[in-house]
C-alpha cells in the first residue's frame, strides 16, 4: 500500500480527533464533529480548512507572463500586480490537464496553484516544462515549500482584519486579489479567495511549518466568532451546492471547458493558447453534450459516474452528486447529451441497478455569497 502524505498540520487534526481518510494521496481530515454541522459553521460564521495539500508552481523569469498566456484559456496579459485569474489549463485537443488559480506577483513571476495531490501538482509540472519551447522562464514545482488555509465564511473578514499587518487593511483586499502581509509574526500571502461560495481569504506560508502557529491562532481567536475546523466534508458539500467544478470528478482530460460551463474563461481573441485550434473548431461545429444540474426527488444520492438514462438510452453520466444542507435537497451535476439539456427535462438516474427519476435544473444549485 502506497504510504500517505501528510501536511504540516497533520498532528493538529489527530488532536482534534479528526476523522481521516486517504484524499489524493494524502491522509487528510473528513469531518472534526459533523460534516453538516461544520458546512453551517462556513455558511453562516466561519470555518477554517487545511489546504496545505494544494499545488504551487512557479514560473520565475523574463517570459512568465506571455508563458501563463500560452498556457492557459484565460487572458493573462493585462493582469496587474495583485490579481488573481481562474482559468482551465488544456491539451491540444480542448480536454483539460487542470484548472488553477494564476496568481500575478510581478510581470517576471507567476504563481499557479493547481490541485491537490502530488499527481496533479507533478502532471501539471511535467505539462509545463514539455511545452517551455523557446520562453524564457524557469519553472519550479515549489508544492512542498508551502503551508496553506482557508478561512471562510461571512465572519471570515471580521476575525482576520485586525490580526492581518499588510500594505493595506485586509477590508480594502478586494476578491481575487491578493497581497503580502504578517499573521502572528509570519510571513504569508493573503487571498481573497475560496472554493465554498462564501466570503473568505487563502492564506499561505513560505515555510511549511509556519501554517501551524496560523492555523492554532486562528482557532483561538475564532472562539468570538464559533470558527469550526473544517474537513473534506464540508469542503464538498459547499462547493457542490455552488457548483464549483472539482478536478477528477466533474472535469477531466475528457471534458472541455465549453460543454462544462467555463466558456467564460476561454479567451479566443488571444493569439494563441494550447487548444486553441480544438476549442475553435468545437464552437463552431456546436457542443454536442453539457453539464447541467438535476434535482433528485427521492431514491439515493447520485455518485460520479453514475449512468443518466432517457427511455432505456444512455445520454450521459454523473459528475457529483450530495445531499445539499442549505437547500435540504438532493442535487447532482451531470454531463448530458443535448438535447437532453433543457430546463424540466426528466431524465432517469440508474442508483444500485434502479432508475431514480431526476430533473433537469439551472445551476448553481445555490448562488455565490455575491449572487445572493
Amino acid at each position: 500500500m502506497e504510504k500517505l502524505l501528510l501536511t504540516p498540520l497533520h498532528k493538529e487534526h489527530l488532536k482534534l480527533k479528526a476523522r481521516m481518510i486517504p484524499f489524493d494521496g494524502f491522509d487528510m481530515p473528513v469531518q472534526y464533529t459533523s460534516i453538516i454541522e461544520e458546512h453551517f459553521a462556513v455558511r453562516e460564521r466561519v470555518g477554517i480548512f487545511d489546504v496545505s495539500h494544494m499545488g504551487e508552481i512557479e514560473l520565475k523569469g523574463k517570459d512568465a507572463l506571455p508563458f501563463t498566456d500560452y498556457l492557459v484559456t484565460n487572458s493573462i496579459m493585462n493582469m496587474k500586480d495583485g490579481d488573481i485569474k481562474y482559468s482551465p489549463l488544456c491539451y491540444p485537443h480542448g480536454g483539460q490537464v487542470d484548472d488553477l488559480f494564476v496568481y500575478k506577483i510581478r510581470d517576471d513571476f507567476v504563481l499557479l496553484v493547481v490541485n491537490a495531490s502530488p499527481n496533479y501538482s507533478i502532471k501539471d509540472y511535467e505539462w509545463m516544462v514539455k511545452n517551455k519551447g523557446d520562453f524564457d522562464v524557469e519553472i519550479f514545482n515549489k508544492s512542498k515549500d508551502y503551508g496553506e488555509v482557508a478561512v471562510q465564511g461571512p465572519d471570515s473578514g471580521k476575525l482576520l482584519e485586525p490580526l492581518v499587518k499588510g500594505a493595506i487593511p485586509l477590508k480594502e483586499l478586494k476578491r481575487f486579489k491578493f497581497i503580502f502581509g504578517e499573521l502572528f509574526g509570519k510571513k504569508i500571502l493573503i487571498s481573497r479567495t475560496g472554493y465554498t461560495g462564501e466570503d473568505g481569504f487563502e492564506i499561505y506560508t513560505f515555510e511549511p511549518q509556519d501554517i501551524i502557529d496560523i492555523w492554532k491562532g486562528i482557532l483561538i481567536e475564532g472562539e468570538k466568532f464559533a470558527i469550526k475546523p473544517c474537513g473534506l466534508g464540508a469542503r464538498d458539500t459547499t462547493r457542490f451546492e455552488v457548483c464549483y467544478w472539482l478536478y477528477g470528478n466533474d472535469i477531466d482530460e475528457t471534458v472541455n471547458p465549453l460543454e462544462s460551463g467555463q466558456g467564460w474563461t476561454v479567451k479566443f481573441n488571444k493569439e494563441k493558447f494550447i487548444g486553441k485550434e480544438a476549442l475553435l473548431k468545437i464552437k463552431e461545429i456546436g457542443i454536442s453534450r453539457k453539464m447541467v444540474g438535476l434535482f433528485v426527488p427521492q431514491g439515493g444520492i447520485p455518485r460520479h459516474g453514475m449512468e443518466v438514462r432517457k427511455n432505456n438510452k444512455k445520454i450521459g453520466y454523473i459528475t457529483s452528486g450530495n445531499y445539499c444542507p442549505s437547500l435540504k435537497k438532493v442535487y447532482a451535476m451531470a454531463i448530458l447529451d443535448l438535447p437532453y439539456t433543457d430546463k424540466g427535462t426528466k431524465v432517469d438516474i440508474i442508483i444500485r441497478n434502479k432508475e431514480i427519476e431526476a430533473e433537469v435544473v439551472d445551476i448553481p444549485f445555490l448562488a455565490p455569497f455575491n449572487k445572493r
